[in-house]
């Protein structure tokens, strides 16, 4: 092995290291029979049944799955019908209109999760119902995904032919039929990732959710924030160890899926 080689290659491994041990040394904290974070005095699974036994943790983990749900299928169906017609657009607008697209994924989370809480208290206090909870948090989580839905379809649209959908019509289909039927298994791959990626980014975000929620809905995000400012418990390292293996399968399905879909495009190439 060259010099070259075996430098790139401690290179990868120190930066390897230092995004991964502290999630390591997390992982088997969580296994700790102490409730020190120093000192190790045995293996145990009693802050994981700690966890489970906890209503407050049940109720946060209930509306990170239904506010990551409804999202996703929300944010899916607007991103989709969204890049769909994006696409169809004359060269100009459709690049100013991507440029916009893109502003909420370049945007810092601050400045988004404030824009949006002084958006929804302006409509509140002006018309004079509602408050801030679980709609606002739902509206927020469908706001930031739908440009990372867009931008996961769009590719998948440039990919196909442009006439087909145009044949389909020729050929007595209806538009939605035209759609459902021709364009939409098309796009299927990019479609499902920009879901998955949705429904991952609904379930790690916390700065959006900080500022858009109200009085007693909170995430697992804020959940977490707001016990670590107690000081860590044990069964928070068990939280996030599980948090951490539900969004690392997630994304190894998601690399698993791409593979399929390169060898079919290789094989049909």
């Amino acid at each position: 092995m060259s010099l070259h080689k075996a430098v790139k290659k401690l290179y990868l491994g120190l930066i390897l290291f230092f995004l991964y041990a502290p999630i390591l040394v997390l992982m088997v904290f969580s296994f700790n029979a102490s409730r020190s974070r120093a000192n190790w005095e045995g293996f145990t699974l009693d802050w994981y049944r700690v966890l489970f036994n906890d209503p407050q943790i049940a109720l946060a983990l209930r509306n990170t799955l239904l506010i990551g749900v409804f999202s996703t299928v929300i944010a899916t169906a607007i991103g989709t019908l969204a890049a769909v017609g994006i696409d169809k657009m004359k060269r100009r607008p459709k690049a100013v209109v991507m440029g916009i697209s893109r502003i909420p994924v370049m945007m810092p989370d601050i400045v988004t999760g404030l824009s949006l809480m002084v958006l929804y208290l302006f409509v509140i206090r002006t018309l004079g119902i509602g408050r801030m909870g679980f709609t606002t948090l739902l509206l927020s989580h469908v706001m930031f995904n739908v440009p990372y839905v867009i931008l996961s379809v769009i590719p998948k649209l440039r990919q196909i032919d442009a006439n087909l959908y145009e044949a389909a019509l020729d050929l007595g289909a209806t538009p939605l039929r035209a759609f459902v039927q021709v364009i939409l298994p098309e796009i299927w791959p990019g479609v499902v990732t920009g879901a998955m990626l949705a429904f991952t980014l609904s379930i790690d975000d916390f700065m959006v959710s900080f500022f858009t929620t109200g009085a007693g809905v909170q995430n697992l995000s804020i959940l977490i924030f707001s016990m670590a400012r107690r000081g860590v418990q044990p069964q928070i390292n068990a939280l996030s160890t599980l948090m951490f293996l539900v969004i690392l399968a997630m994304l190894f399905l998601i690399h698993k899926r791409d593979q399929r879909q390169a060898r079919k495009a290789k094989l049909h190439g």
